[in-house]
């Protein structure tokens, strides 16, 4: 028999990334603790090198050699590029500063809380309690400091919104507060992890990016205005990659370049109903070869035990601290009894951009491979954490 091509192993690992999620989350009805994105991610991490390239080391290198590997990056790198670029779309701050001072009093408490309590588990970690080999490469300890902390702060907003429509909370009031301290939180923290990357080095590129993306992205506003709907995609796709290009060269990274792209375009630009579809479709057809090239990233050279200990210290500051932060809030605004566990769990929701972070952290070399793990796994543990805890707490108020 003929050895196979490149194709053919590179078609037996998209079965792989397709076939096995899908039979557990439908077999399995994990629905109600892990949704389908969730379940992916974990796949990810089966199929990684950890797991399945430790167990079955021949079958491991077979499917994911070089060229297969490379060929799946490509595709993951346009999907987060595309996912990440409709969540700065999706922005809405209008109707947060109608509302600013409860707006601002809510997000502001929700990313401070668990920004200091992750600051305090990261330095626990980079102290060498638990071993050392935490820092990347080319971090320094206070950027991994900042960089862990952030991850720890950060919500999910689309995910948040998929979780919403699901319980049915999308379009009611709270739903839309809700969104709106996410929204602001998201501005926030993409901030925070632009300054971490900041590379003082290629400082006179990155001052350059920010000025010809602020002189374009005027103008890019004023010809959106003037083109019809149809070709605002097409247009809308060319500044993705323009600025995905121009931060990535600036020395940030194209993941903050696609973001910023999204959040100078306004949502009411489309219909609403193709912005769900495409969002959908991307989650659908591309995400899951992210989610598995996330999966490949991971590490357990440290020892599982220590970074699943990593992962509960974290996960721990993340959720202790975002509930801190909205109870105070709750206080100070005197919300009606409930609601403030009901918004602060719904706001523990961080697969997808706590795990795009995570992979600019690693890419920039800030965090190691381990500490990456540890990240993934409080991500994926915070996210499965927001159902179940909500579900009890939605009953009682209603």
């Amino acid at each position: 028999m003929l050895p196979m091509n490149t194709t053919e192993i590179f078609l037996i690992a998209m079965g792989l990334v397709f076939t096995v999620p899908y039979f557990i989350w439908r077999l399995g009805n994990t629905g109600y603790y892990a949704p389908l994105v969730v379940v992916q991610i974990l796949t990810g991490i089966v199929l990684g090198p950890g797991i399945l390239g430790h167990v079955f080391p021949d079958y491991y290198q077979f499917v994911f050699n070089p060229a297969v590997v490379q060929s799946l990056t490509g595709i993951a790198w346009w999907a987060v590029m595309l996912f990440v670029f409709l969540a700065g779309i999706e922005l809405d701050l209008s109707k947060a500063w109608e509302d600013r001072k409860e707006s601002g009093i809510t997000a502001g408490l929700a990313m401070l809380m668990p920004l200091v309590f992750g600051a305090l588990a990261a330095a626990f970690m980079a102290s060498g309690a638990l071993g050392s080999g935490w820092i990347g490469a080319q971090g320094q300890t206070w950027q991994f400091i900042m960089g862990v902390a952030m991850a720890c702060a950060v919500t999910a907003l689309p995910i948040l919104i998929l979780f919403m429509e699901k319980m049915g909370l999308l379009r009611l009031p709270l739903g839309q507060r809700i969104l709106r301290y996410a929204s602001l939180d998201d501005i926030a923290i993409w901030g925070v992890l632009a300054l971490i990357l900041m590379d003082w080095h290629r400082v006179g590129q990155q001052i350059f990016f920010f000025f010809a993306f602020a002189i374009l992205s005027m103008a890019l506003r004023r010809l959106m205005q003037k083109l019809p709907e149809s070709d605002r995609w097409y247009v809308a796709l060319i500044w993705l990659i323009v600025c995905a290009f121009g931060a990535d060269w600036s020395g940030l990274h194209y993941m903050v370049g696609a973001f910023l792209a999204g959040v100078v375009i306004e949502s009411k630009w489309f219909n609403q109903s193709q912005m769900d579809f495409l969002r959908h479709h991307v989650l659908l057809v591309m995400m899951p070869v992210f989610f598995l090239s996330t999966g490949l990233r991971t590490n357990w050279s440290m020892g599982g035990a220590t970074v699943f200990m990593a992962a509960g210290i974290l996960l721990l500051a993340s959720v202790s601290g975002k509930l801190a932060g909205i109870h105070i809030a709750g206080r100070l605004l005197k919300w009606p009894p409930g609601e403030a566990s009901l918004i602060g769990w719904l706001l523990q929701t961080k697969a997808l951009i706590m795990i795009i972070f995570a992979n600019i952290l690693l890419d920039k070399q800030i965090i190691s491979s381990e500490s990456f793990t540890a990240l993934l796994l409080m991500a994926v543990m915070s996210t499965m954490l927001t159902t179940p805890m909500v579900t009890p707490l939605l009953e009682k108020m209603k």
